[in-house]
């Protein structure tokens, strides 16, 4: 994939990590969600290649080492892309990181920031979340997480059927 910018969230307390241009990935997800999106096919002779296999990236790190991160920070890096996105020809936002429903998108403070992207031009994508089923194992219906279940956001989700039961 083509990183063409790179800017740490994390690291605030750290400047010279925070304006780093060398893209770092402590815990893999944001490796594994730019193969998705832009892979090249390199490591498969190009039988597998990303949705948009020649795309410029702009990766904006949100998670640490443990891959815990603030939703401000999430907030922040939302906003920076809006502020570049003519410098960097920002069209895509893709939010693999997610929160919990405790209020309406209306009010969500997450939800409002993807909003002001799509304002802007910019269609956000957002992960549906992993809340698939309860602490007993049983389905969780409706577990659609924030910015995911914003009218605005295109929200996307993998199932699998291997040994799952059917609804």
């Amino acid at each position: 994939t083509r990183v063409v910018h790179f800017k740490d969230f994390t690291q605030r307390d750290n400047p010279r990590v925070w304006f780093s241009e060398r893209p770092t990935d402590d815990m893999g997800h944001g490796t594994h969600v730019a193969g998705i999106i832009a892979g090249s096919g390199f490591d498969s002779n190009g039988r597998r290649t990303g949705i948009a296999p020649r795309a410029n990236l702009i990766a904006l790190k949100v998670l640490d080492a443990q891959g815990h991160g603030y939703i401000s920070d999430v907030i922040d890096a939302i906003d920076y892309a809006i502020a570049v996105r003519f410098t960097y020809n920002i069209r895509v936002i893709n939010l693999s990181v997610a929160a919990g429903v405790f209020e309406s998108y209306r009010t969500d403070p997450l939800a409002q920031a993807a909003r002001r992207a799509v304002r802007a031009g910019i269609v956000v994508v957002a992960a549906a979340g992993n809340l698939g089923a309860n602490s007993d194992g049983r389905p969780q219906f409706g577990g659609i997480t924030c910015p995911g279940n914003a009218p605005w956001v295109l929200t996307v989700g993998a199932a699998s059927h291997q040994g799952t039961i059917g609804r």
